[in-house]
């Protein structure tokens, strides 16, 4: 028979879990952003270093999906995957297939698609400056490299994209591995813009705040920001682009368990 205290512990821990979970739940949501279109709406969800994902109707993207899978656990199962370079942060094996995306659509620069496995049959090679409507989603792919342009470049032009997707009319920007290039500082009409910042690999904060505050989008979230010194300041990013345009709504999000 179960004493009156040995009752009040079970519901104590019943009610410490529930609270918990609600925590971790309103945490989740806090990451995610709403943003409207002339089409509904497009939820953003920040995931780790390079990936995230966005759920607009029917359809749920994700961008280089990388990483264990509890990362993905509160994340509806992708519709469409976007890659945007061959380096493991972005192109991983192991997670596509704990995905079981080896029949969903695929989109990615060639370099990626020929290391896919034969089995995954439903891929479209995009490169630099084509594009594709996948389910009226409009797709373009951008360049991304690293400057100067050299022969040793980690990132050399034309092997990996960046990605313009428009949904709804908003046009939504994800750099993948690059510097401050021309063909972003040329970018117009961005609403959403996720911008890289991590030396060695691509360019720093100071490059990032310049290129964003050249073509302006209305919001941007820096991502990918971990490099071989650590973290990326990315407050200073922040407050290097509002010192410069305070219209530009930058917005931080935690991208790392740090």
């Amino acid at each position: 028979m179960t004493n009156p205290t040995m009752k009040n512990t079970i519901k104590i821990t019943a009610l410490m879990t529930f609270l918990l979970m609600f925590v971790v739940l309103l945490q989740a949501e806090a990451q995610q952003d709403k943003l409207p279109t002339n089409d509904g709406e497009v939820t953003i969800i920040p995931i780790n270093h390079a990936t995230l994902a966005l759920k607009w109707k029917n359809e749920v993207v994700y961008f280089d999906p990388s990483g264990d899978m509890g990362l993905f656990k509160d994340v509806t199962a992708p519709t469409i995957i976007l890659i945007t370079d061959i380096h493991g942060d972005h192109f991983n094996l192991s997670t596509l297939n704990n995905l079981n995306a080896a029949n969903l659509k695929i989109i990615a620069p060639k370099a990626v698609v020929d290391q896919l496995p034969k089995n995954f049959i439903n891929v479209k090679i995009l490169s630099n400056s084509e594009s594709a409507n996948i389910n009226g989603i409009d797709i373009q792919a951008i360049p991304m490299y690293n400057l100067p342009e050299s022969d040793d470049s980690r990132h050399p032009k034309g092997r990996g994209n960046g990605y313009v997707l428009t949904i709804g009319g908003n046009r939504i920007y994800v750099s993948g591995d690059t510097e401050d290039i021309q063909e972003m500082r040329a970018l117009e009409g961005i609403d959403v813009a996720f911008v890289c910042m991590n030396l060695p690999y691509t360019m720093d904060v100071d490059a990032a705040a310049s290129a964003v505050v050249e073509f302006e989008p209305q919001i941007v979230y820096p991502y990918h920001f971990r490099g071989k010194g650590g973290y990326s300041d990315v407050d200073k990013f922040k407050e290097l682009v509002i010192s410069q345009n305070n219209s530009i709504d930058v917005r931080l999000r935690k991208w790392y368990d740090k």
